[in-house]
């Protein structure tokens, strides 16, 4: 025992030095990041003179180009794009909808939901039919759904404190497929937030080759509540609609990939992203453009600290998140072609309202070895680090046997914004912005000097 003594000390010794360089290195990020941190002036440049980047469109292939250069000028040893084809789809002349009963008519706060197929030129009016739930559609005798409008008016259910988007979103994505089955002209769905407002939320629909698309948009909250207080007091109310939405052809884009060189093993890759396009209606501030300006400001604020990571570190600029999710399949089919080593992933795609755990999704002895680091991001504001990591743009990489991680903000707040006209600069908080920064750098250079 006593011969082992000197060793187990050695041991210990060495895990606590190892201990206190950790705890140095994320203090001096969050001090870097707060005190110098070109994330949020990033995210006003994006927002203010770029604005909307829906995929396809002039002002997507400028945030290419603003982004390659934000890598540019935050340090990164190579900077370059990753070509990938995307779909095009555009808005065309603001939506029209109108709701008309006995001689009296009021106008709506509506907006095209993404993918969908236009109106005829003069519109559509057709009486409305409020359904409240897909198994009361289903019981339906079609010859009542024939020809009329299905307004879904089912709202994010107050008691679900996480997982309300998922549950009311299946109407945005298969409503329009599920009233078709049934006959129905077009179909109009409540806005996915727990916001009562005038805000119309757009976001991706779906079709079915086999079924007719028919157009499809989203109300407000606030006019749900009041189209379904009328619905209950009239018969025979209808809904003139008119959308100018088209589908053009698929169109060339880029993501945008800034990359630290590790000095020891470059080979392992750890990627950290969110997703450069945004909806049309405003400026995609927190939808993505926080989590774009939080991975550019990892690459920055490694390089202003002089750090060499012993893995390379890249931040990702995904395009085509929000309607196909083309640039996602291109990187990670473009990693398995290379045969590259990717180890770790983390995408921040929930707002910029800081991090309070990050989500892991990998094996037990990676998530144990992970979550060991817990304590040192308990400083700033990060207190857990629960299952059910990852996003939509890193969830490709998972098939090459990438852990998966997420920056989780953990607020209420993302969708009051999300997919929304005041999603906007003015909405996002500097120092939150700033924080979830910290937590994503912190996560990348613990995975770089310790590997998994």
């Amino acid at each position: 025992m006593k011969k082992l003594l000197p060793v187990i000390c050695a041991f210990l010794g060495g895990a606590a030095q190892a201990q206190n360089n950790d705890t140095t290195m994320l203090r001096n990020v969050a001090t870097e990041v707060l005190k110098n941190g070109k994330a949020y002036d990033n995210l006003r440049f994006l927002c203010k003179q770029i604005g909307p980047r829906l995929s396809g469109s002039a002002n997507a292939q400028k945030a290419v180009e603003a982004t390659a250069r934000m890598l540019q000028e935050a340090g990164a040893d190579t900077v370059y794009m990753q070509p990938c084809m995307v779909p095009h789809w555009v808005r065309g002349d603001k939506e029209q909808a109108t709701i008309r009963w006995n001689g009296k008519k009021q106008s709506l706060h509506v907006c095209a939901l993404g993918g969908s197929v236009g109106t005829p030129s003069k519109g559509i009016t057709a009486e409305v039919l409020e359904i409240q739930s897909f198994y009361e559609l289903e019981k339906m005798n079609p010859a009542d759904v024939k020809g009329k409008i299905v307004f879904f008016n089912y709202p994010m259910q107050p008691q679900l404190v996480n997982g309300g988007y998922g549950d009311a979103v299946r109407y945005r994505g298969g409503g329009p497929v599920a009233a078709a089955k049934l006959g129905a002209v077009a179909v109009m769905v409540r806005s996915v937030t727990h916001a009562l407002d005038y805000n119309p939320h757009t976001g991706a629909t779906r079709y079915a080759d086999s079924v007719t698309k028919i157009p499809a948009m989203a109300c407000s909250t606030k006019d749900a509540e009041w189209l379904d207080s009328l619905l209950k007091q009239e018969k025979g109310v209808k809904l003139y609609m008119k959308m100018n939405c088209q589908t053009l052809p698929d169109a060339p884009s880029f993501n945008v990939i800034g990359e630290i060189r590790g000095s020891e093993k470059p080979n392992e890759i750890i990627t950290t992203g969110g997703h450069l396009d945004s909806w049309d209606l405003a400026e995609g501030a927190h939808d993505d453009g926080t989590g774009v300006m939080q991975s550019i400001e990892v690459i920055r604020a490694i390089k202003a600290l002089g750090i060499k990571p012993k893995r390379t570190i890249r931040a990702v600029m995904f395009m085509n998140e929000e309607n196909g999710t083309r640039g996602a399949n291109k990187y990670a089919e473009l990693a398995e072609q290379n045969k590259e080593h990717h180890i770790f992933a983390i995408e921040s795609d929930e707002g910029g309202f800081g991090c309070v755990s990050i989500g892991l999704d990998g094996s037990a002895a990676q998530m144990a070895k992970v979550r060991e680091w817990q304590p040192l991001f308990k400083p700033y504001g990060v207190l857990d680090m629960p299952g059910g990591g990852g996003g939509t743009d890193i969830a490709p990489l998972k098939k090459i046997g990438t852990m998966m991680a997420s920056v989780n903000p953990g607020g209420q707040r993302y969708f009051d914004v999300h997919h929304a006209p005041n999603d906007v600069f003015e909405n996002v908080n500097k120092r939150e912005l700033e924080l979830g920064a910290i937590a994503m750098a912190s996560i990348a250079l613990l995975v770089a000097e310790h590997g998994l």
